[in-house]
């Protein structure tokens, strides 16, 4: 058995080597059907997508809309995969997430360690996750301690009085997981397993390195954007902010008095974070087709017009992100690193915005590339769903107790996330 502990055996499906994974946003409901082959390397076989019609700011707002979507999605990534799949792995980006640590200590007497006392450990560890109103999505053990000294990777084999483990845990407000969980049942499929989107972005978007130095990863979805840090491999604080990139679509269809639609059009084709001279010079028409097949004259306004619009949110949502990344302690020379993505990272320019706000580097963060991954699939906005296929390939160990009611209590503040950000702010 591993050190981990052993992963508890997913429901059989009818095809065992297929990932089934599926981002269920407040913009758009995507699927991707995958396969590892022998030495591990993921191949996508089949992606599907569908504008997501019932969840608002990530929460299920309408169960049938959101239900139709998720099966129309999936159907069309079988479609081209040519197979039917029966379980998947789903995201979770609502607000409500916390990540915390269980710390489990046990006394050994000074005997060598052995694959039993391992096992006792991390069965007293998943014990201990308590009822505290929030539901369990990942409880992950991390590094051992031996008599106190932390960040044992292997314990087995060596002497002690006391070993320990602390266990990485991530939970939410239950209702909402409830709600998503049902959705994808009532499309007929069964749920292996519900990821918290910052895990799954993270795989994606950042290497081992970032995860272990020190980086903010900050995911700006069409209604949610989340806000994560990653410090000694683990997600050590995250915050998420009701706002999102359909905002700006939404103030742009405000402003000029013009549907959605002819709105989202703007902001992706001519919209921009930064501006230019020449946008003044630049006309655009925001007529409806109607208006156009009418012979009417259409409309017409400037790109720095359209450009003032998106400015105006942009500072109010990165002044948001800015305080979020304050409250977390990520500041001075530690908060040096920030990477976007998300659909909102996809607007020109906003990398080179955004730093000059926040005064950090920034970079976009794009998923990690795949075998057969189409290229309409491989930007900023399909970041949680790669790294959701990537999580399941892994199959990481979870001490996560079966029960929908197990819940965990809120790690103190003198836990690990709290000496993980001292390491990293002295190690500057």
């Amino acid at each position: 058995m591993s050190l981990w502990g052993k992963a508890v055996a997913s429901p059989q499906s009818r095809n065992d080597g297929l990932i089934t994974a599926i981002d269920i946003g407040s913009s758009k409901i995507s699927a991707l059907i995958a396969r590892a082959d022998e030495a591990g390397e993921l191949e996508v076989l089949g992606s599907g997508q569908r504008e997501s019609r019932g969840v608002r700011r990530g929460y299920i707002a309408d169960m049938e809309a959101t239900e139709a979507a998720i099966r129309e999605a999936v159907e069309q990534a079988e479609t081209i995969a040519r197979t039917n799949i029966d379980h998947v792995w789903v995201s979770f980006s609502a607000g409500g997430l916390v990540s915390d640590v269980a710390q489990v200590e046990v006394d050994l007497g000074g005997v060598q360690i052995e694959q039993s006392d391992i096992d006792e450990l991390l069965r007293q560890g998943r014990r201990s996750l308590n009822p505290d109103g929030r539901m369990v999505l990942h409880a992950q053990p991390t590094l051992y301690t031996l008599d106190g000294l932390n960040g044992v990777k292997n314990p087995l084999g060596l002497h002690a009085d006391k070993l320990g483990v602390e266990i990485h845990v991530i939970a939410a407000e239950p209702s909402p997981v409830r709600n998503l969980a049902l959705c994808v049942r009532s499309a007929h499929l069964g749920v292996r397993s519900i990821v918290a989107s910052p895990i799954a972005t993270g795989v994606s978007c950042l290497t081992e390195e970032d995860r272990e130095m020190g980086i903010a990863l900050v995911e700006m979805g069409a209604g949610v954007t989340n806000v994560s840090l990653f410090a000694g491999g683990l997600l050590v604080g995250l915050t998420s902010l009701p706002m999102g990139c359909a905002d700006i679509t939404d103030d742009i269809a405000s402003a000029f008095n013009i549907r959605r639609a002819q709105a989202e059009r703007l902001k992706c084709v001519h919209g921009s974070a930064q501006n230019s001279p020449r946008d003044n010079h630049e006309m655009l028409e925001i007529g409806s087709p109607e208006e156009v097949a009418d012979g009417a004259e259409p409309p017409r306004i400037s790109r720095a017009q359209l450009i003032q619009v998106i400015r105006l949110r942009l500072d109010h949502w990165m002044d948001a992100v800015a305080k979020a990344l304050t409250e977390l302690g990520y500041v001075g020379p530690v908060g040096r690193q920030v990477v976007l993505t998300g659909g909102g990272a996809e607007l020109r320019g906003i990398a080179d915005y955004a730093q000059g706000v926040l005064g950090r580097s920034v970079r976009i963060g794009r998923p990690r590339h795949m075998r057969g991954l189409p290229d309409a699939h491989s930007g900023p906005g399909f970041a949680t769903l790669v790294g959701l296929a990537q999580v399941a390939a892994t199959n990481p160990a979870d001490l996560r107790p079966f029960a929908a009611e197990q819940t965990v209590h809120r790690a103190q503040a003198n836990g690990l996330m709290s000496r993980l950000m001292t390491a990293l702010k002295s190690g500057y």
